[in-house]
């Protein structure tokens, strides 16, 4: 299946622009869980089969099982075995490195693991996200315009009368070929999401900040997804996955899930045809 149908499909089914961050800290994971020979796995597994009907994608940021020793391969495959199929899976490695090192992990993140979907920092220029986008059926989100304070160090840097983030939008489109290009770009951010939405008004945009970063949802709801109402991600971590540190993690995180689905939607639904 093409990479934006898979989006569209999830979204449409489970009316859902959520995807949830398995920001998985071994250090925040309730103490009953710890003794576990792959305790983040198990926090997982549980945070997934409690609201795999209120998401359209989860999203593994690498570091946090990299960080917790030898069993975080293991962890990570249980993790996506763990996930629906028809569920958007995306790894957030941040890849960008020289074409031959570029392509161990396209076979890493797409053959070993079979995400769906990788983040890559487009600073090396095309040949080190090449491998990625020749890959048809998986996504490859380009970093755009991130949600941390120090995104203005380099992101609004002009060159030719333009910030560096929209030549980085332009050349994403260049790109696309595959039509499997999508773009990070942070809610904390919500005058210039608009302005890249009409920029590209048929791409996927992975939008992080909402939560513990404090952007601003009924903004990014509004200028984020395209003229459908589909093809904005609008991710969630520690606010969701740690609503409670007691043993009703699980509930709790669906439920704070099922707000956020909802409150997405209610901003939704006005501009939904």
């Amino acid at each position: 299946m093409r990479f934006i149908n898979k989006i569209k499909n999830i979204q449409i089914r489970n009316n859902s622009l959520l995807c949830i961050g398995l920001d998985s800290d071994i250090e925040k994971i309730p103490a009953s869980l710890r003794k576990s020979k792959y305790p983040q796995f198990e926090f997982n597994k549980e945070i997934i089969e409690a609201t795999k009907d209120l998401v359209c994608a989860y999203k593994l940021n690498l570091a946090f099982y990299e960080a917790a020793g030898k069993s975080y391969y293991e962890t990570i495959t249980r993790t996506l075995d763990s996930i629906p199929k028809d569920i958007l899976t995306i790894a957030d490695g941040k890849r960008g490195d020289i074409r031959n090192t570029a392509e161990q992990y396209v076979k890493n993140l797409f053959d070993d693991w079979h995400f769906d979907a990788a983040t890559v920092n487009p600073y090396m220029g095309r040949d080190s996200i090449e491998p990625f986008i020749k890959r048809k059926n998986h996504g490859v989100f380009i970093l755009t315009l991130t949600s941390n304070p120090s995104s203005h160090d380099f992101q609004y840097l002009k060159a030719k009368q333009k910030p560096l983030y929209e030549h980085v939008v332009t050349k994403a489109i260049h790109w696309n070929s595959n039509d499997n290009i999508g773009l990070v770009v942070g809610a904390t951010h919500s005058a210039e999401l608009k302005r890249i939405r009409s920029m590209v008004p048929n791409m996927p945009i992975l939008i992080p900040g909402i939560g513990a970063q404090s952007g601003d949802l009924k903004s990014t709801i509004r200028y984020g997804f395209n003229k459908e109402g589909l093809l904005a991600i609008i991710n969630v971590s520690r606010g969701i996955i740690y609503a409670s540190s007691g043993n009703d993690f699980a509930a709790q995180a669906r439920n704070t899930a099922a707000e956020y689905r909802d409150k997405i939607n209610y901003y939704r639904n006005p501009f939904f045809k």
